[in-house]
């Protein structure tokens, strides 16, 4: 790494700027996986993810195989049109990481992991590419919220947030999201799909899309929502059809005119699917949200889906995966993370 000898002169310090971007250059690797009733998942996989936490124990293929056809199902019950038995397109998800090289070495480190979709159409033939996104995984972001705030939290009297909580993270996101890896493999800006905040006021307002359904809106943002916007996320609400609790859509852009209705359908499906896995309490709720909507996992008025996860196992693994994170990523490059990090804000 090039030294840098530091200037009062607003020349010296845009050279050395452009010094340390120069020394420093993350390079983002993409490598996928076909998600489907033989998926293996990584050994870099978060275990906690989604996809990953589906394929596991003896039921893994039964998992697997329910969840992908609770997906279809949900897929043709939206994109309803010129599809009378229900059953014209299917969804097949790819499950796209990616590794992160920060000195040019080879030596990788599993940055994030999200999924895409493509969608089949059984009528006439064509695969064509859905959304990139939808699901979100990210081991710096389980040493974010897992050990890092735990730590600065744990001998306060009142709750706070670090300084420049969430900015490694957002501007490794956006380092992806702009690098030129990026472009090579997908046309169009990544739309990430999660549950509601279980602590927020969600009101309905007039607004309805024909695919996304009422849009909701909230008073005060969570902590999620903020640190989304590190990643330079926008966030909205909407409440499909026939489904009882909206989801946050976390995009660039324009969601409403940057997507078709497939493409919008395909994340929809896929991710309200897990979240009736997930958070039953929510989406498989009994009753649909209303116009004042208050989420709760304390709800016991749901239905129960074919699978079920240890949800206290997944907050202890998300401990451990961002001790992982801590231990081979954020303190032995601490320092050129930080330093391409504030560069990189320029």
């Amino acid at each position: 790494m090039k030294s840098i000898i530091l200037e009062d002169s607003k020349t010296s310090k845009m050279k050395d700027i452009e010094n340390t971007q120069n020394a420093i250059n993350f390079t983002f690797k993409l490598k996928s996986i076909r998600f489907d009733e033989n998926y293996v998942p990584a050994n870099s996989t978060r275990t906690t993810t989604n996809f990953a936490n589906l394929a596991r124990g003896e039921s893994r293929k039964q998992n697997l195989r329910n969840t992908i056809n609770m997906i279809n199902n949900r897929f043709n019950t939206l994109a309803n049109w010129d599809n009378p038995n229900s059953d014209r397109y299917s969804v097949e998800l790819e499950i796209v990481s990616v590794d992160i090289d920060l000195d040019g070495s080879g030596a990788t480190f599993p940055a994030i992991e999200v999924l895409r979709t493509h969608i089949i159409d059984h009528k006439t033939g064509k695969r064509t590419e859905g959304i990139v996104g939808n699901n979100f995984s990210s081991y710096v972001r389980d040493y974010d919220f897992s050990v890092l705030l735990s730590e600065y939290n744990k001998d306060e009297d009142t709750y706070g947030i670090p300084d420049n909580f969430g900015e490694l993270h957002g501007n490794i996101f956006k380092g992806f999201v702009n690098s030129e890896t990026y472009k090579e493999h997908f046309s169009k800006s990544p739309v990430i799909c999660l549950s509601v905040s279980n602590n927020k006021t969600y009101h309905r307002t007039g607004n309805h899309h024909p695919i996304l359904g009422y849009e909701y809106e909230v008073n005060e943002s969570s902590l999620t929502e903020q640190y989304f916007k590190k990643m330079g996320l926008q966030v909205r609400y909407f409440m499909p059809a026939d489904s009882v609790a909206p989801l946050t859509f976390y995009f660039f852009g324009d969601l409403l005119a940057d997507y078709t209705n497939l493409e919008l359908i395909s994340t929809i499906s896929t991710m309200e699917t897990f979240q009736k896995i997930y958070r039953p309490e929510i989406y498989n709720a009994n009753a649909v949200a209303g116009q004042c909507y208050k989420p709760s996992l304390n709800n016991e008025d749901h239905s129960l889906t074919k699978i079920v996860y240890d949800r206290e196992e997944r907050t202890r693994l998300g401990i451990e995966q961002g001790k992982f994170a801590e231990k081979h990523f954020m303190k032995p490059y601490r320092n050129i993370l930080e330093q391409w990090s504030a560069n990189f804000a320029h």
